[in-house]
């Protein structure tokens, strides 16, 4: 049976956003990876951001994450962009808010596509631009006692 590249599994879905949020709760890998499930896609992408114990050569003793009110707006615009350049079939994004621990989960980020390639670059590009264009700021505490502030954008 001959192969068609016209296949409609090959583009975008209709409404490739599933999911996005930013949350005060504990994050879930299952929710997100569950969210971009799609029969047409060949590669599904997930990435997974969580809260080290160090930055810059110092030790982190607490981190806590804080947002615009704008923020959730600005993640759907980013996620807009993601499925405007790529052929998404599925996207999902959620980030943290509030006091976090070491090893807990900041962000979790997901898109499926119907080929690997595709699902590896969307996803690059969708976590790269929630960290730069979203309104969310990291504010770490270190062990020496010195604070500092990191802003997303």
């Amino acid at each position: 049976m001959a192969r068609t590249l016209d296949h409609p599994g090959e583009s975008a879905a209709a409404d490739p956003i599933k999911l996005l949020a930013i949350r005060e709760t504990p994050l879930s890998l299952d929710e997100v990876f569950r969210a971009v499930g799609d029969d047409a896609a060949g590669g599904t992408t997930l990435f997974v951001g969580t809260v080290r114990n160090h930055d810059g050569g110092a030790d982190v003793d607490a981190l806590g994450y804080s947002c615009h009110p704008t923020a959730e707006a600005e993640l759907r615009r980013v996620a807009e962009k993601v499925v405007a350049d790529f052929p998404v079939r599925a996207l999902a994004a959620v980030h943290r808010v509030g006091e976090l621990v070491v090893g807990d989960l900041a962000v979790v980020v997901a898109v499926s596509c119907p080929h690997r390639g595709e699902a590896f670059e969307a996803c690059r590009k969708l976590i790269d631009d929630l960290k730069h264009e979203v309104p969310i700021w990291k504010h770490q505490k270190f062990s020496d006692g010195t604070e500092e502030w990191v802003g997303a954008c």
